[in-house]
């Protein structure tokens, strides 16, 4: 066939040039057609052979065209070219073979044009949740929300116009139904997979457990969702036989490990929440499923793995709901050469939900982040070499089974394992020691305190690492070419993988100041046992490039919703801090208002008289205030601090106290969260003291919680050192620090914890704030602006607390 027939002239003279710049050798390029189907653009991805397929697979979408050139004139496919084309084509791929002047094409498959998109009506989606709606008829006592209905129509504009939508929806909006309804009318109508990204399980369940399925019960197709969580919530079946092996006789019938293993046969999912009883995490870390473990097409249990079950029940899902650590997790995938049209750790998609939008940053923060521990490096030690009870288990002893193998190499290990795990202990101690009476310490300047503490020591980790793996390539020198595909020597490639990103953070380390876009810190950290130890961590300075680069450049439509996205009626911040003030992507912005009624039904408190919080007055005086208040509202509260210390201080004041009145009073870390929020909600007249996630997350409509008592504005500490670190990039730029970072994360999370109070539209209840800046300084108003009007009282404690009395009926 003439090439002219498939390409234009322009895209052929630039294949042309491309050929002859390589030297007429081998050249793989992308190629993007035009409205005719001609290749009107390409883009040179590799030259070389049939091993530099894979260097362009980032180049290629749906739709495009792999394009080679046969060197030697003969245009017939070969068999690695037509596994290529095979390949190729399960992602919609085309692919051309030309000859070196691009004048003939052998077209060995067609790619998969683009289907024309069927819109979604708006109005009538909206019409589902309108009075004598299909849903609103299936919801006892339903009343439409006007806010809630004008959220289901931008949300369908949005995937219409294929553009990014970011949408403040208050409380009681009902932002799940708002995106729900629209998500699986674009999937029905258009057999396109939307994922719904959460920050946390408690909305995930929600979602499957009571959203999802009524919402697709409106629907005459049947649609299919499911819920994908991390792997480590899954059992891997050869994990788990490997800790029965070691654990040996003394794994009897009442075994955790045999209770696991009966579960095992039955369970149908594999899921530890699916589990009768909830093992210890240092149980479930033995048995549970882990990327850098897993033997994949070697595994054999490949056909009965669980993680292989739920990959394979999401490949027909209409709609995907997964964490954001998961989602990063698939887009790192495919922004490192998976590309788009695939399935890398989830399959493919054109459109993202992003419910609990707020948390996208600090979620990307922390998956893009890299750490370091003496445990993390003493269980990867374990992994390949470990004795109990005078047996030896790990990768090394089974690859001794192997025959081939040089002699003598294997029995250095032991020693070199030894000299590993002095190495870390020295470097744990040393960077201990550097932190201080600290919490944590960021590396800045490269002098002989940090030389001598991090760099040195880490260095020696480093080498030790390394000599490690050197005995472990050494020795996979010598296996048999018939014995590559053994389970062992499987394992031992992964294994070289894990020391391979061990080592690499201690390199970074060494050459911390040459990398301006990360922050490098120590964190002290502490065991079960109250014994510390040091989390060596990597944390990117800003996410915002690589979140516009891999997530609102790259998808079709992008939906953010929250219920705390501005500041002072302001999305920029948020907008800067994910990207989207540089995106070229179509953004719109729009605030979609509680129809809760907060100016009858809420009373926003502050205290006058509070002492400043930097004042040594602060703390007995926030005992106090937290007793008189809550005893005015006979318990039913929730207590917010900003840290564990005066969260301690004043639980051990007040709840002498409350006891005496015969209060419950619960505190966060003293029962697992789920246990400890039912015991609140169970108790009405308890209160909880808490901080950090309880901020946000936690739902006790009604009675049970009528007072939420915010003791100080949720500033970040400013010593954190990404805190820092950010702060100073931001003066860098010319701005100002505080009121470009630390102000605006504040008022949003003091949003979220203003947000725990007002959960149903008949709630009633109160919020008083005992940070005293809230009314002395200029930025106070901005915490209020961002705030639904409420009933106010600012004032001195007594007059606030008699307000309050007065305010929810108590004498």
């Amino acid at each position: 066939m003439l090439a002219s027939e498939r390409f234009t002239a322009e895209a052929a003279a630039d294949l042309r040039e491309a050929i002859a710049d390589a030297g007429y050798n081998e050249v793989f390029v992308a190629g993007k057609l035009d409205g005719n189907g001609l290749v009107a653009e390409i883009i040179v991805g590799a030259r070389g052979g049939v091993s530099s397929v894979p260097a362009i697979a980032g180049f290629l979408d749906r739709g495009d065209v792999l394009i080679h050139n046969h060197p030697s004139g003969l245009l017939e496919p070969s068999n690695a070219d037509l596994s290529v084309a095979s390949r190729a084509g399960e992602n919609g791929v085309g692919s051309y073979i030309v000859d070196g002047d691009v004048r003939e094409v052998y077209v060995v498959a067609e790619p998969v044009r683009a289907r024309a998109l069927i819109a979604i009506n708006p109005e009538e989606l909206a019409g589902v949740l309108d009075t004598g709606g299909k849903l609103a008829e299936r919801l006892p006592g339903y009343e439409p929300r006007q806010s809630q209905l004008e959220l289901v129509k931008a949300i369908a504009d949005a995937l219409n116009g294929g553009y990014v939508l970011a949408a403040e929806a208050g409380t009681g909006v009902g932002k799940s139904f708002a995106y729900l309804i629209p998500a699986f009318a674009w999937a029905a109508r258009n057999k396109e997979r939307v994922v719904v990204s959460t920050a946390t399980i408690n909305l995930q369940r929600q979602l499957m457990d009571k959203d999802i399925p009524l919402v697709a019960s409106i629907f005459k197709k049947k649609l299919k969702a499911v819920l994908v969580k991390g792997r480590g919530n899954y059992l891997c079946k050869i994990r788990l036989q490997d800790a029965l092996d070691e654990e040996g006789l003394f794994a009897g019938e009442d075994h955790p490990l045999r209770q696991i293993e009966a579960w095992a046969g039955t369970t149908g999912t594999g899921d530890r929440s699916d589990l009768s009883f909830w093992p210890e995490d240092a149980l479930w870390t033995r048995v549970r499923s882990e990327s850098d473990d897993c033997l994949n097409m070697a595994c054999p249990h490949r056909d009965s793995c669980f993680v292989l079950k739920v990959k394979r029940d999401a490949a027909d899902a209409d709609l995907i709901v997964a964490n954001h650590h998961i989602l990063f997790s698939d887009l790192a995938s495919r922004a490192g050469g998976s590309g788009y049209e695939s399935t890398a750790v989830l399959p493919p998609y054109n459109t993202i939900v992003f419910d609990e939008a707020h948390a996208i940053e600090s979620s990307a923060t922390s998956f893009f982040s890299e750490e370091l521990t003496r445990f993390s490096v003493m269980r990867q030690s374990s992994k390949l070499y470990r004795e109990k009870r005078g047996r030896k288990f790990g990768v090394i002893v089974k690859l001794q089974n192997l025959k081939g193998l040089k002699p003598g190499i294997l029995k250095r290990f032991p020693d070199a394992a030894d000299a590993l795990l002095l190495a870390i202990d020295v470097a744990d101690a040393a960077a201990l020691a550097l932190i201080g009476e600290g919490m944590n310490y960021r590396l800045v300047n490269r002098s002989p305190e940090v030389e001598q503490a991090i760099i040195k020591p880490l260095g020696e980790v480093e080498r030790a690492i390394l000599s490690i793996a050197e005995l472990l390539k050494d020795a996979l020198e010598g296996v048999p070419e018939e014995d590559e595909a053994d389970q062992s020597v499987i394992e031992t490639n992964l294994a070289l993988v894990r020391l391979s990103e061990m080592a690499s953070v201690c390199a970074r380390f060494r050459t911390f100041d040459e990398d301006p876009e990360s922050v490098f810190w120590l964190d002290r950290r502490k065991t079960s046992q109250g014994d510390p130890f040091t989390q060596f961590s990597i944390t990117p300075l800003d996410i915002s490039i690589m979140m516009n680069e891999a997530v609102f450049d790259q998808f079709r439509a992008v939906i953010c919703l929250s219920a705390t996205l501005s500041v002072g009626n302001s999305f920029e911040f948020w907008k800067h801090r994910v990207g989207l003030s540089n995106s070229d992507s179509r953004t719109e912005c729009t605030a979609f208002p509680s129809p809760f009624p907060f100016e009858r039904n809420a009373l926003l408190a502050a205290a006058s008289d509070a002492p400043e919080p930097n004042s040594p007055e602060w703390q007995p005086w926030i005992n106090d205030a937290v007793f008189k208040l809550v005893e005015a509202s006979g318990g039913r509260a929730l207590v917010l601090f900003t840290s564990y210390t005066a969260l301690r201080a004043a639980w051990d004041s007040v709840k002498p106290r409350l006891d005496a009145l015969g209060i419950s009073a619960f505190r966060q870390g003293d029962d697992e969260r789920t246990r400890l929020m039912d015991a609140f909600k169970t108790d009405i007249s308890s209160v909880l003291f808490a901080t950090d996630s309880f901020w946000e997350g936690v739902d006790a409509p009604g009675e049970t919680l009528e007072l939420v008592i915010i003791t100080k504005l949720p500033f970040r500490v400013p010593t954190d050192p990404v805190q820092k670190a950010r702060a100073e990039a931001v003066e860098r730029r010319g701005g100002n620090s505080f009121m470009d970072l630390s102000l605006p994360e504040a008022v949003i999370r003091f949003k979220q914890g203003f947000g725990r109070l007002i959960r149903h539209s008949d709630d009633r209840g109160a919020v008083v704030v005992l940070d005293v800046r809230l009314l002395t300084k200029r930025y106070g108003n901005i915490f209020i602006s961002s705030l639904p009007r409420t009933k106010t009282s600012f004032g001195t404690l007594p007059e606030i607390t008699a307000d309050l009395r007065a305010f929810i009926g108590r004498p």
